[in-house]
């Protein structure tokens, strides 16, 4: 399988809408944090609550968004949650160039934002495995995955150089513009999409909404995978306010070295990204998630010894290229093998659950920092989430599952045989 085969021109279509968003996330990476410390003059305690109180609520919002994914066409979906992200994403400049900002606001169009990318991932989720071949998902997968790391690699140095130059809202601006330039790629792609079909009609709303978590919590290796992305992605993200206060507020970074502290390493995203094919088909899927799965885990104590300076600002980018690197490698066949193993009527729904525990654990991961913090301090939260993460290898998969059971319905007749949309790893 080689990572530069050609996927086709609507994958081509697909891939340049999810690349501009990309990149425009990218360009405000950590934004909130950052408003909210130098504009809104936040505590640690609500910096950790902006990243908490808005994936829980965004999750609760999305919860009956699974089932209601499923059941529709695709493509209008995904434009539809590109338009609501961009419009709720610009009301934060609005507010601040009329001096209303508030952090209210700020938390709610975090939960909005929240909701509609779940929604998203699950519809891209779904319209990929639809549409793509079999042989294509994996790279389809890492392409999507080199795309983010790349956008990260260039996005947060601009980032930081327009909020120097232009205000600190400027790249929310440009975030919210990237959803509406990727809500037009994705109408630029032409093909016939069939609506689907409930296969249980007299299944009942509530029924619809936990399918998801049936089947994650039914296959042993998903169940393994899911708890073990749970415990991982929301340490991992509890630590990004606490970073961000410890940084930009007690060691005094200036906004640009904090860009380039998380810009720099993302070059390792393009190396674990092309060879994610090359290792599955030298190793096997089993044996790339576990070992990739526990080195990822053994990296992040090490944010807990950063020092001013450029010590610190070297430690940074050291760990951050150790967890991408892995990540990288990591996600795209966390994100193959669980389209592989999960059947075609039930895929929105499975990846929105997937996605609103993710959320859930990140939120209520990111609260507990943040009240550690409050007592004890950043660095000391920060720690104990890299001591608490070393644990996570145990929930991998022991064994291998060598069939996917659902595997011959990923191409069934009358669909396109290539397309693909951008996808959440996690």
């Amino acid at each position: 399988m080689r990572g530069g085969r050609s996927l086709g021109r609507r994958f081509g279509w697909l891939w340049a809408a999810y690349a501009v968003s990309a990149y425009g996330s990218a360009l405000g990476f950590g934004a909130f944090p950052l408003i909210a410390v130098l504009v809104l003059d936040a505590s640690p305690a609500q910096v950790s609550a902006l990243s908490a109180v808005g994936p829980a609520v965004g999750a609760l919002i999305a919860l009956p968004l699974g089932p209601w994914v499923e059941f529709r066409r695709k493509r209008p979906v995904l434009i539809a949650m590109d338009l609501a992200r961009f419009a709720a994403m610009m009301t934060i400049p609005i507010g601040y160039a009329f001096g209303w900002l508030s952090f209210v606001q700020l938390l709610v169009v975090s939960a909005l934002v929240a909701a509609a990318k779940i929604a998203f991932n699950a519809a891209s989720g779904a319209h990929l495995r639809a549409l793509v071949r079999p042989d294509e998902l994996l790279v389809a997968n890492a392409r999507f995955e080199s795309t983010t790391w790349s956008s990260i690699a260039v996005g947060p140095p601009l980032g930081g150089a327009a909020i120097g130059l232009f205000g600190p809202v400027t790249t929310v601006a440009a975030d919210a513009l990237s959803y509406l330039l990727s809500a037009l790629g994705i109408t630029a792609i032409r093909g016939r999409e069939d609506h689907p079909r409930r296969t249980v009609e007299h299944r009942t709303r509530a029924g619809e909404v936990l399918d998801g978590w049936r089947h994650l919590l039914a296959h042993p290796d998903l169940r393994a995978l899911y708890v073990n992305q749970l415990l991982v992605n929301g340490l991992i993200m509890a630590t990004e306010p606490l970073l961000a206060v410890l940084l930009l507020g007690q060691l005094g970074f200036p906004p640009w070295q904090y860009g380039l502290a998380f810009a720099a390493p993302c070059i390792g995203g393009l190396v674990g990204s092309r060879l994610a094919s090359r290792v599955v088909a030298r190793y096997g899927q089993h044996q790339v998630l576990r070992t990739v799965g526990t080195l990822r885990a053994v990296w992040l104590i090490g944010l807990a010894f950063v020092q001013p300076g450029l010590a610190g600002l070297v430690t940074v980018i050291a760990v951050e290229l150790a967890i991408i690197v892995s990540m990288s490698l990591y996600n795209p066949v966390l994100a193959t093998y669980r389209l592989e193993h999960t059947p075609r009527d039930r895929i929105a729904r499975t990846l929105s659950a997937w996605s609103i525990g993710s959320s859930a654990s990140i939120a209520i991961l990111s609260a507990l920092g943040g009240l550690l913090a409050e007592v004890t301090s950043p660095r000391t939260a920060i720690a104990v989430a890299g001591l608490l993460i070393l644990a996570s290898p145990l929930l991998l998969p022991r064994r291998s599952d060598p069939t996917p059971p659902s595997r011959p319905a990923l191409a069934p007749a009358g669909t396109q045989p290539r397309a693909g949309v951008p996808h959440a790893a996690t």
